[in-house]
């Protein structure tokens, strides 16, 4: 698949996931379930993704999918769709407008391209590790190379004591110019569209983070995880508008002195 052809196909999949999320974007009576991992669950989560399933199926019955809220099929297949129908649900829930759809496609294990649509905002981004595009225009990162000068962005203030170092975590936070909780996939797409400079989750699962690779790297970015290894297959994520930013990063996050909470 080309890149061309498979944003003709991202086409296709918001136009039939966008009425499902939106039809309950906003509604105070949305009914939020809590799931086995603690996370929050609504009906556009599963009714989205049941949608996305059943196109990738009568367009690439040869393709597997791995889904947050359906679990895996066919994960053999050399091609591999990775989605997350509403990354970012505690945003939906509460009608905010800083969650989108995550649908990645992986050669084996190596994610090739990635789409994150953001509904309520009207903004596409895709990218295959060389080129990223938002709603059709290239976009690319920011030259920022000091850590005084970025504006850091996260999804949750309180995760890094959990699952990293606490301490440089908010040693990078007290280095930023700004920092802010503009999170989920969105931090993400405001670093590959030029808008922040650092986003950063200390816990992510796969279907959190195979999108984001090839629209970082195809915006001029750097990821890797909280430690600067390979990104594809980690359980957590770095992003950073230059490499020379993301060396200050890592060191920063993960300084001796500070060391992991796991």
């Amino acid at each position: 698949m080309t890149f061309e052809e498979f944003r003709a196909f991202i086409d296709e999949a918001i136009a039939v996931t966008t009425p499902i999320i939106m039809r309950h974007y906003g509604d105070p009576a949305l009914d939020v379930e809590t799931k086995a991992d603690a996370t929050p669950v609504t009906l556009a989560d599963r009714g989205a993704e049941e949608a996305l399933r059943k196109l990738i199926n009568e367009r690439f019955p040869d393709h597997g999918i791995i889904g947050e809220e359906f679990g895996a099929e066919n994960t053999g297949a050399e091609f591999l769709w990775v989605l997350d129908p509403v990354d970012g649900t505690k945003a939906f829930a509460t009608a905010c407008p800083l969650f989108g759809t995550l649908i990645a496609l992986q050669r084996r294990e190596t994610p090739i391209y990635g789409a994150i649509h953001h509904p309520a905002l009207g903004q596409l981004i895709v990218g295959d590790g060389a080129t990223t595009l938002l709603n059709g225009r290239p976009v690319r990162t920011r030259p920022t190379s000091r850590i005084e000068e970025a504006t850091f962005l996260t999804t949750s203030w309180t995760s890094p004591a959990r699952y990293q170092s606490a301490a440089g975590f908010d040693a990078l936070s007290q280095k930023v110019r700004l920092a802010r909780t503009w999170g989920d996939c969105f931090g993400y797409t405001q670093v590959a569209a030029g808008w922040a400079d650092i986003a950063a989750d200390p816990i992510v699962n796969p279907w959190d983070l195979a999108a984001l690779i090839p629209i970082i790297r195809g915006a001029g970015g750097v990821i890797t995880d909280w430690q600067g290894r390979d990104p594809v297959g980690a359980d957590s994520a770095v992003a950073c508008a230059t490499p020379q930013l993301h060396e200050a990063v890592i060191t920063t996050l993960n300084d001796a002195g500070c060391p992991p909470a796991r």
